[in-house]
């Protein structure tokens, strides 16, 4: 049985160019699978790429990834002159000097602030390498946290199949009652209803069988019983599946509570309400467990 949770944590860190880039990846619970890239503006033309690979190792989840750069920059930055701009400042600022007939000299800091002149361009060193040193780091941290969903995955079915196991028991022993208290029950109608009628009821048996019958469906645990024991096998089955299994199990686990609280509502023994009680709380804790399974 391979049951892959949905939680789980992986990092893995390698180095180019006096460059270390840090990979990070967790993977929380989601309905479906969410990819949540953070990423330096750098490597952000990457992160279809990184999506497929996630795509690749996950069905469910929601999958962050944080990439993180220390050490010498991937981008190196260049200053721009827009030589054209500024020749026409320096025309304006002698023109303006003449006009006025001023003797200052004109300083660099005035023109060093004008942020039209002057612009910090970034020439990005991504060489191919980069690109599949990215995405093999990536690999190695999906498989990470792969194995933990595996490992906490089979180490939460363990704890669910032991419940099933014990629900199985449960029926089997409300099973082997049924009868006997099937007859109880009836055996209890009739005397309640003589204490009531008396002896005039030798004056209409027909009716009398007709209403105990009556009675005594209305308890019949029989038909719940049988479903019930039918969605554990189902469950079981399901359960076994190598594929993602977490969406199925929480609908048959619905499908198990809700004729657990009809044999509960029906049922006149009280060791076998005590018996359902048990069942519904390792259905609530089965279905608690399994909404973190993929």
């Amino acid at each position: 049985m391979l049951v892959k949770s949905m939680t789980g944590y992986g990092r893995d860190t390698f180095h180019i160019d006096g460059t270390t880039i840090t990979v990070e990846m967790k993977s929380v619970n989601s309905r479906y699978l969410d990819f949540a890239p953070k990423v330096p503006r750098i490597l952000q033309a990457f992160e279809l790429d990184i999506k497929k690979k996630i795509q690749a190792y996950f069905e469910r989840g929601r999958i962050e990834v944080y990439v993180s750069i220390t050490g010498e920059a991937l981008a190196h930055k260049e200053i721009q002159v827009d030589w054209e701009l500024m020749d026409q400042y320096v025309a304006h600022l002698r023109q303006v000097k003449e006009r006025y007939h001023l003797e200052e000299t004109m300083p660099l800091s005035v023109m060093a602030n004008e942020d039209a002149l002057f612009t910090i361009q970034e020439n990005e060193s991504s060489p191919t390498s980069l690109h599949t040193l990215l995405l093999e780091s990536i690999e190695r941290v999906a498989q990470k946290v792969l194995n933990n969903r595996i490992s906490e995955g089979t180490y939460v079915m363990n704890d669910v199949m032991q419940r099933i196991k014990q629900i199985e028991e449960q029926l089997q022993v409300i099973k082997k009652n049924q009868s006997l208290t099937n007859a109880a029950y009836r055996e209890r109608i009739r005397n309640r209803i003589e204490e009531h009628i008396g002896k005039e009821i030798e004056m209409d048996q027909s009716n009398l069988i007709q209403e105990i019958a009556v009675l005594a469906e209305r308890g019949d645990i029989q038909e719940e019983l049988t479903r019930l024991f039918s969605h554990v096998a189902h469950f079981e089955k399901v359960a076994g599946d190598p594929s993602a299994v977490g969406r199925k199990l929480d609908f048959i686990t619905q499908e198990m509570h809700r004729e657990a609280n009809t044999i509960g509502s029906k049922s006149v023994d009280a060791s076998i309400s005590e018996t359902v009680v048990s069942i519904k709380s390792d259905i609530e804790k089965i279905k608690e467990q399994i909404q973190n399974i993929e």
